[in-house]
């Protein structure tokens, strides 16, 4: 498991490229029949991907689960939610199977001890992007179908920020600890993801961006409102956002990114919005 300490905004000021794409950037998530995961010691949020080819790949597979989390089994004391960005495939929880087609979302609450992944077909190996947080208490593991989610539309086309904000695991759908994630689709010929941009001190996001066109870009906007970075992602690349950085990007074409947050609160109204002519 690859760790990421906590970066301060004083010392990313100073950052290389390099440095910071070291940083915030996770890269190769899907490599066969392996889990890839990333702890982050902000939010101790954990982003993994999985992608099972020709096994049953359990989910803390090459994870000394008690080096890292102090528990038994990964699940102990945590949440996850899971997205299939691949062709079909299947994920066991304690015995229980659930089906996940291309952008179907599987909630698994705290306590669940035994998760496995597979591939209906190996030939098209399904893709699990997944993200987990800390949580407290339990409440109820749900398979979430793309169109079980809450669609929000928003943006504009003559602003190139068009797109529909699908929330999966989200107050007004399910309830849980801490965990929100959601999937934002833009339409064609927008690029833009958010603008204005925001922060929101009272918890962190993790962006992966999926459905890049081959040969094509995101520019991720990043770091303090009058001190901004970016970093250039490919497709199916994940970028930790802390609490005190913004999190905007702009495609050079149309693409797909599913958000993940945890800290504080849910409350989706408590942004600190920057007016675009403020950005430096």
């Amino acid at each position: 498991m690859d760790i990421r300490y906590s970066a301060n905004q004083r010392d990313v000021k100073r950052y290389t490229t390099e440095e910071l794409r070291r940083e915030f950037l996770i890269e190769n998530l899907y490599v066969p029949d392996e889990v890839v995961a990333v702890y982050s010691h902000v939010d101790r949020m954990v982003t993994l991907g999985c992608m099972p080819v020709n096994e049953t790949v359990p989910i803390d597979k090459g994870i000394d689960v008690w080096a890292n989390f102090g528990t038994h089994y990964f699940l102990e004391r945590r949440e996850i939610g899971i997205f299939n960005i691949g062709s079909a495939g299947k994920i066991c929880v304690d015995g229980e199977v659930y089906e996940l087609g291309y952008k179907d979302c599987l909630y698994i609450t705290r306590g669940a001890k035994e998760v496995l992944f597979s591939s209906d077909h190996p030939a098209a190996p399904a893709k699990f992007y997944m993200v987990s947080a800390p949580a407290h208490c339990s409440y109820e593991t749900r398979l979430l179908k793309i169109a079980d989610a809450a669609k929000k539309p928003c943006g504009d086309s003559a602003t190139s920020n068009k797109r529909v904000i699908n929330q999966f695991i989200h107050p007004d759908v399910l309830p849980t600890c801490q965990l929100s994630m959601g999937m934002t689709v833009l339409e064609s010929g927008s690029v833009w993801n958010t603008m204005p941009a925001h922060t929101h001190e009272r918890r962190m996001e993790v962006y992966m961006y999926f459905e890049v066109p081959e040969n094509e870009v995101v520019f991720h906007m990043m770091g303090e409102p009058q001190e901004t970075r970016h970093i250039i992602m490919k497709n199916e690349q994940a970028v930790i956002s802390p609490s005190w950085s913004i999190h905007a990007g702009a495609g050079t074409a149309s693409y797909t990114f599913i958000w993940a947050m945890g800290g504080e609160n849910q409350a989706f109204d408590d942004m600190d919005v920057v007016p675009t002519t403020e950005l430096k």
